[in-house]
């Protein structure tokens, strides 16, 4: 936390012109359709400004409640993000009920500037009902009407966001949302950790088949937009490492073969999508170790960044060649 504080003042002063100028763009720009503008790309184009945004990762543990949430939106609200995006909601030891989401969501709705919920598989994946049995689907499905009800963010000063599901035959996947800000497109992509919820015994993996249909669309959808829009980067967020930023060949999960990796198709696609992509192309993710200090690191065009159990802030240079780097320090892009 020293090391945050320390650089709090500097940051801040940095972000707040940038966050008015954008606030200004998101209003007049807000609710134009897709292929002109969408959120306030239309504004900042014409006079790109850095600026920067917050990422909170997985913040809760077993023996933590959301008090470690709370901490972490207040904490990377004093630095001024133009949005924030929050991967997961609770941790795989708490109970997966509506009440639950409900105070989750009442919390963060508190944050003072747009906040977008990302999934997580701990969210999900590992809930049961009262009998003992799987109810992913079910809780998956209760956490879209709760946190996604229209195509307006979290948060005290909502972003427009558009959603997945305002496709008719994609009509679940309201948590895969994008958005644009400056001269670059973020996204949202529904990929929890633990194998993107592939599951080995057979006839039970209708979920995840499904769910690797709309993000094969929804990604081809994100690069085809973000090709026509000429935006200068893309920003991926999700729970999962896909591994798409590594050696060719290299899986995440060690003994399992490729048919076995529910991050094979994914990472294969948009490795393809990223090599005729001019810009750069930043995957986000919460699956950093919370043991070394976050870095970005790239491979060609491709960067990644995992997040800990804390929050870091990414400072957005149009123009420059890195164009993505940690506000407070981190690996720049070559």
């Amino acid at each position: 936390m020293m090391r945050r504080a320390a650089l709090l003042l500097t940051a801040c002063l940095a972000a707040a012109p940038a966050f008015a100028a954008a606030a200004a763009g998101r209003t007049t720009a807000a609710g134009k359709v897709e292929g002109k503008a969408s959120g306030n790309n239309g504004a900042a184009a014409k006079n790109p400004r850095a600026f920067q945004f917050g990422a909170i990762g997985h913040t809760f543990r077993a023996d933590a409640d959301e008090a470690l949430l709370k901490r972490a939106i207040a904490e990377v609200n004093q630095e001024k993000p133009v949005f924030i995006v929050a991967t997961g909601i609770k941790s795989a030891g708490e109970p997966c009920s509506d009440k639950l989401y409900a105070q989750r969501k009442e919390v963060l709705d508190e944050s003072p500037r747009p906040i977008i919920v990302s999934p997580a598989g701990s969210d999900w994946t590992a809930c049961r009902n009262s009998a003992g049995r799987s109810n992913a689907i079910e809780r998956l499905n209760r956490i879209r009407e709760v946190f996604y009800p229209g195509n307006q963010s979290l948060g005290a000063q909502p972003l427009t966001l558009t959603r997945l599901s305002a496709t008719a035959k994609f009509r679940s996947y309201a948590e895969n949302a994008y958005w644009e800000y400056g001269p670059v497109l973020f996204a949202t992509l529904n990929l929890p950790a633990k194998n993107n919820h592939f599951l080995l015994e057979a006839g039970r993996n209708s979920e995840f088949e499904d769910r690797l249909v709309a993000n094969r669309a929804w990604l081809h959808r994100l690069f085809t937009l973000a090709q026509r829009r000429g935006v200068e980067g893309i920003v991926l967020f999700s729970d999962g490492d896909l591994g798409a930023h590594a050696e060719q060949g290299f899986s995440l999960l060690s003994g399992f073969s490729e048919k076995q990796d529910g991050f094979t198709q994914v990472r294969k696609q948009v490795r393809t999508l990223a090599e005729k992509f001019k810009g750069k192309v930043l995957l986000i993710d919460n699956q950093g170790d919370g043991k070394t200090a976050p870095a970005i690191t790239w491979r060609g065009n491709l960067g990644h960044l995992g997040l800990g159990v804390e929050w870091e802030a990414v400072r957005v240079q149009p123009g420059s060649a890195a164009l993505f780097t940690l506000a407070e320090g981190g690996d720049a892009a070559p």
